[in-house]
């Protein structure tokens, strides 16, 4: 009797054995609806946050800039190299390379101590320092003297860390924390694809294939392109303004500084 108790205890624990462990998974069905949602969601929030004009302006300077920026700095050494002549035994692009990182540095940190009102002259600053940009690229590009190449990349850099300081506290500002990581994601993504096809196009032989040169050419009309944009958006601001006769409410906060409602 004992015996084929025993027994049967063993069939029951070897059945309870047999359970697969993932009987409780979850469906493909429920994973696919959940990974919508949460695309969903994340679509939903991207545009509430690009729904306000500065932070749309600020990230499209970012994302443009930094692309143009990048391939500058890339190719700068390629163009000195060119420029420089066979005389010269001595090579600064190391000096050069830590004189722009230290200027800029010191530019990012003396902006915080310079009170602007970046809600009203926001897109007239990102017109100018893209125009000071383009105008160092067209420098080094035909100015044909190394020392000359030098002194514009300086300033390029030095001008470009200093509004991208200035770029990325004012999208922060702008945000609520939780959302930091999908508009500054977003806005790194569109700035490494633009890089990638201007490089595929302009760089790679599978495109044009430009010598350095006229690379450079390039980037300077880039920039070029990118000041006229916040140019127009500049005017448009002012014309919107003039327009407006409606005097403004005491204690209303101002959209241009207000973060987004989360």
């Amino acid at each position: 009797m004992e015996g084929r108790t025993r027994g049967v205890q063993e069939r029951s624990d070897d059945a309870d054995s047999k359970v697969p462990l993932n009987s409780h998974r979850v469906e493909p069905r429920q994973r696919s609806s959940g990974l919508t949602e949460v695309l969903r969601l994340l679509w939903r929030d991207l545009l509430r946050c690009y729904s306000q004009r500065p932070l749309l302006a600020w990230s499209a300077w970012w994302a443009l800039s930094t692309c143009g920026y990048f391939q500058v700095v890339n190719y700068a050494q390629a163009l000195w190299e060119r420029v420089r002549s066979p005389t010269d035994l001595e090579i600064y692009n190391g000096y050069v390379e830590t004189l722009a990182t230290l200027l800029g540095a010191m530019a990012a940190l003396a902006v915080g101590s310079v009170r602007v009102s970046w809600a009203t002259w926001g897109e007239a600053a990102l017109c100018l320092f893209s125009a000071v940009m383009a105008a160092c690229v067209f420098t080094m590009d035909l100015v044909r003297h190394v020392g000359v190449c030098y002194g514009a990349y300086v300033l390029f850099r030095t001008a470009y860390m200093l509004l991208i300081t200035v770029a990325t506290f004012q999208i922060a500002a702008s945000l609520s924390m939780q959302r930091y990581a999908l508009v500054f994601g977003v806005n790194a993504f569109v700035a490494l694809l633009l890089q990638s096809v201007l490089t595929l196009v302009v760089v790679d032989t599978a495109g044009l294939g430009l010598d350095v040169f006229s690379q450079f050419l390039i980037y300077g009309y880039y920039f070029a392109a990118i000041a006229a944009i916040f140019l127009l958006a500049a005017l448009s601001k002012m014309a919107s303004g003039r327009r407006s006769k409606t005097p403004a409410v005491p204690g209303e906060t101002d959209s241009n500084t207000r973060s987004l409602p989360y």
